[in-house]
């Protein structure tokens, strides 16, 4: 996972959807598909990106795969915002 795939991810309004469905609770890839008019193989890839980015995590569970979110990856975004504005506030002084 790097900064730069998880700000790609972060990109796209559907994938940002997703995200907010998820914090919610876990869900499956049909769940999840229910929520928007696009095709399952769509969702699929925006949920494929998403993992890739290390966004979201994927469990098998019988046959279904349960999609949550792996906070840790926010918490790195998270640390590198609060960074640059301690940055500038440094700069600003």
């Amino acid at each position: 996972m790097s900064l730069n795939d998880a700000f790609k991810a972060l990109a796209d309004p559907t994938r940002r959807k997703i995200l907010d469905l998820l914090k919610q609770g876990d869900l499956t890839a049909g769940e999840i598909a229910d929520h928007f008019d696009m095709t399952k193989p769509s969702i699929s890839n925006h949920l494929s990106l998403l993992k890739q980015a290390g966004l979201v995590w994927d469990e098998r569970k019988g046959q279904h795969i349960l999609y949550s979110l792996n906070t840790t990856v926010f918490q790195d975004v998270m640390k590198w915002i609060l960074d640059l504005q301690d940055a500038g506030e440094r700069k600003d002084r």
